[in-house]
């Protein structure tokens, strides 16, 4: 069993900790030790301890295995504080109800929770996040720290973004890209190429802001 930390705790980083615990029924192999938040230290969130702070987790003197449960580009920056402690150990969890093609590839730290399905040959990045009920399409790619709400559907030779978000039950057709830190608002159908650092909304998808 490998000690198990999950950074964040709220609610998606308790849907981290049910996939962990799913993953045990199946074959045990975490020790879920708790979270860690800054705003949430000492408290309990569904039966497990919130262990400390950022600041506790980057000085942690033993070996652990971690992910991170927050989103967006929050996620990226997190990660860059723990990175330089050699004790920190990236954990990949992946539902034994989600379906992984043939040829595909996860990053570590990524999360894909149950009921998706990344089909043959496609890859995500560093602690991607793929969330309930979710398709990745054949040949298609996440950069790091991309994050999928639930129930969208995206087709073959799709690249999204390093640190983008695609809203829950947003469709992206074949072959499309969307930019670095892109945010797909929920129900967004993506029929053409989505600009760097925007958020899209709308069918077709269509940017409405952009920002730095």
């Amino acid at each position: 069993m490998k000690d198990l930390i999950i950074i964040g705790a709220g609610d998606f980083s308790r849907e981290a900790m049910w996939v962990a615990e799913r993953m045990n029924l199946r074959y045990p192999q975490w020790n879920l030790l708790g979270f860690v938040d800054d705003k949430k230290a000492g408290e309990t969130v569904d039966g497990y301890p919130v262990l400390g702070d950022m600041a506790w987790l980057s000085a942690y003197e033993k070996q652990a295995y971690v992910t991170c449960g927050i989103g967006g580009g929050a996620r990226k920056r997190l990660w860059d504080m723990v990175r330089a402690n050699s004790n920190i150990h990236p954990a990949t969890l992946v539902d034994p109800d989600a379906v992984i093609g043939k040829d595909c590839v996860i990053g570590d730290a990524s999360i894909i929770c149950a009921g998706s399905v990344m089909a043959i040959a496609s890859r995500t990045g560093f602690n991607c996040i793929i969330n309930l009920n979710c398709t990745l399409g054949h040949d298609s790619i996440l950069e790091d720290f991309c994050t999928v709400h639930p129930g969208s559907n995206i087709s073959g030779r799709v690249h999204v973004g390093q640190c983008a978000e695609i809203g829950t039950g947003t469709k992206i057709i074949q072959g499309k890209a969307v930019g670095e830190g892109a945010i797909l608002g929920a129900g967004s159908v993506v029929v053409r190429d989505i600009p760097p650092k925007c958020t899209a909304v709308g069918c077709p998808a269509k940017p409405i802001k952009f920002f730095e």
